[in-house]
């Protein structure tokens, strides 16, 4: 596998310093610094700043909502085990 990476890499090198000339040379308009967007206007840097504040926390509000559901199933699960052990008289298996 490690082989396979060595090896890619030389050509994966080669590759893009031959098409890095190319690409910088290729007449594109417009060339005053305008990105794919457009204009970047007060307005436009505002909105996208409200976005990335209101993207972290709602990420992080549904990232510990997820954690907090697996932990719940994975209680439940083990809960499920206790008792089926419990059942099933395999009261030894519970350790000290």
């Amino acid at each position: 596998m490690t082989f396979r990476v060595l090896a890619a890499l030389p050509v994966s090198a080669v590759s893009l310093l031959l098409v890095a000339p190319a690409a910088l040379a290729a007449t594109q308009e417009p060339i005053s610094g305008e990105g794919t967007y457009g204009a970047a206007t007060d307005r436009v840097v505002t909105m996208t700043g409200f976005i990335v504040i209101a993207f972290f926390p709602l990420f992080i509000l549904c990232m510990s909502l997820l954690q907090w559901r697996l932990e719940k199933r994975k209680e439940a699960r083990k809960d499920a085990s206790k008792r089926l052990k419990a059942a099933a008289g395999d009261s030894w298996q519970s350790g000290w």
